[in-house]
């Protein structure tokens, strides 16, 4: 063999050794070890690898006799009210409640205990991480039909409920041996089982991808898309209250007692100029002048709202006037009371229902002129 022939051998073997060390394919156990790994360094800062880990299926029987003594079982609830446990090994629920009571690992493991609603509520959060994590790393897998949608749903402080609580139709299990800590001196133990006939759905798919199977994460946002598109047309269309509020007036009781047909309040020449459009709890949206169109009371927007305008300005009393109409008189009829010339109070006038938009109230036929700056009769719009 010439130089140039084995020279091209050796490339040809080393290309293969390269190919052989790609990324290594997805499967249920090691999506497991993965989740497992981000939730316990995300949630407690934990550092956590797999030593081992095993798939198996098992019977209800079977699945009793691995779970190891004084583990915490924790009841998972998946899709159709499949029931799955994890059991959380004494070393692995020690170490996962001393690193949030203490914030550190310690080199060796406190003595076995058992486990208590506590430590079942302390370990949920981590739980749940792991598990949701395994669902995404799962989108794209056939397995995402038995180990997707499952979280935390109860505990069980001892496990001889488990032959009632569980169906005896087969697990599909997944035990793993875990080393915990930067030097991973510490070890600690799961067992995950979950219904072997999955009850969820297939690998997800996105409309609009060509029926392509996308992960858990690209699906999530186009479902927030949809969500965010769908509470948009409905807001679009909701209802909204405006106030065009000409000014406000702020009497004494005793002022307001006396209402009679063509008593007359003071206002500002100046408000007709300065209106306010407010919406809910006199939030102020922009300012605005009075005036008509087409035989309407109408606004004509004119400025923004500024975020530093509190308030409506100070009254110039005796500039303009309001007087409220002999025809709404009281029965039995009532003498005119003398003008009040007290300070201003917030009291919105909102537009009559049934008027066009920004319209507030039709004008009579001698009243279709253009706007002038003339006293305003209570009950003519206002």
């Amino acid at each position: 063999m010439t130089e140039d022939k084995l020279h091209s051998v050796i490339q040809r073997k080393a290309g293969a050794e390269r190919a052989s060390h790609g990324p290594a394919p997805m499967t249920a156990a090691r999506a497991l070890g993965l989740s497992l790994a981000k939730a316990a360094q995300d949630g407690m800062a934990l550092a956590l690898r797999v030593l081992r880990v095993e798939e198996r299926r098992l019977s209800l029987a079977e699945l009793t006799e691995a779970i190891e003594e004084r583990a915490l079982l924790a009841v998972l609830e998946g899709p159709a009210e499949g029931l799955g446990l994890a059991a959380i090994a004494p070393s692995l629920l020690a170490a996962l409640i001393e690193v949030q009571t203490t914030g550190r690992l310690a080199a060796t493991a406190p003595p076995a205990r058992r486990p208590t609603r506590t430590d079942a509520a302390m370990t949920a959060g981590f739980i749940d991480a792991a598990l949701a994590g395994f669902e995404e790393m799962l989108a794209e897998l056939p397995e995402i039909v038995w180990g997707g949608g499952v979280r935390y749903a109860s505990y069980l402080d001892d496990p001889r409920p488990l032959g009632l609580l569980l169906e005896d139709a087969g697990f599909r299990v997944l035990q793993l041996e875990l080393a915990l800590g930067p030097s991973g001196l510490r070890k600690g133990g799961l067992v995950l089982a979950l219904p072997a006939t999955g009850r969820g759905g297939g690998p997800r798919r996105v409309p609009g991808t060509g029926g392509q199977t996308v992960s858990a994460t690209d699906a999530a946002e186009a479902e927030a898309a949809r969500w965010q598109a769908d509470i948009e047309r409905v807001v679009q269309h909701a209802p909204v209250t405006l106030d065009a509020v000409l000014y406000r007036l702020t009497l004494p009781l005793s002022a307001v007692l006396t209402f009679a047909p063509g008593s007359e309040l003071p206002l500002p020449a100046a408000a007709l100029e300065e209106l306010r459009l407010e919406g809910y709890g006199h939030r102020l949206l922009a300012h605005g002048r009075l005036g008509q169109n087409r035989g309407f009371r109408a606004v004509r927007l004119v400025a923004e709202a500024d975020d530093t305008a509190a308030a409506a300005p100070a009254a110039e009393p005796g500039l303009l006037a309001v007087a409220v109409p002999r025809s709404a008189a009281p029965r039995g009829g009532a003498e005119p009371a003398s003008r009040s010339k007290s300070p201003p109070v917030p009291q919105p006038i909102a537009p009559p229902p049934g008027a066009g938009p920004m319209l507030l109230a039709p004008l009579a036929d001698t009243e279709a002129e253009d706007f002038a700056m003339a006293p305003l009769k209570m009950g003519s719009g206002f």
